[in-house]
């Protein structure tokens, strides 16, 4: 029996972000997380381009790849010469999208880190329910108690905020903690 790759669960999760109001996985990430090349999985999905319809997969647009290639190459600590950039916008793939490459990817490695992507997509979507229902309480709390509890209730809220739903969100922290 072959033995099942893990993935730690943290390295999937800072490689989810959210644009056009989806969580997204890029090309390049999914294939080193498969470990394969970028060329090679967008292959893959170029002959199989049937089964990834526009809610499944899509390319950035311009904006969208100029704010990519500032925070993703910056991150990655890569240094493009002057008038040089990424010739190719890369793919971001939905979760959907991502269920669908295990039927285009065939390696056990590819299929293994497959399954953990998508618990880990489940998790998050578990979390966010779990974050819904306890704002609900606490509206209602805050409607009955609200006068005593004012100050309580805004840290809570600050809290549990959600993040906003714009491009700039898949900013991450650069530099040393």
């Amino acid at each position: 029996m072959n033995e099942i790759i893990e993935v730690p669960i943290e390295r999937i999760v800072d490689r989810i972000f959210f644009i056009r109001g989806k969580k997204v996985m890029f090309d390049k990430d999914l294939a080193e997380l498969y470990g394969v090349e970028t060329r090679t999985l967008n292959q893959a999905v170029k002959r199989n381009i049937q089964r990834f319809p526009a809610d499944f997969m899509f390319k950035l647009n311009d904006q969208e790849k100029r704010i990519w290639q500032q925070i993703y190459l910056r991150s990655q600590i890569v240094i493009l010469d002057p008038g040089k950039h990424i010739k190719h916008a890369p793919y971001a793939f939905t979760e959907q999208g991502i269920a669908m490459l295990s039927s285009v990817l065939k390696s056990e490695m590819a299929i293994d880190v497959n399954i953990q992507i998508i618990r880990t997509f489940t998790k998050l979507r578990e979390i966010m329910s779990t974050n819904s229902e306890l704002r609900e309480k606490i509206e209602k709390m805050e409607k009955e108690y609200g006068h005593n509890f004012e100050v309580i209730f805004k840290a809570i809220k600050k809290l549990l905020a959600e993040p906003k739903e714009e491009i700039a969100t898949i900013k991450k922290k650069i530099g040393f903690n």
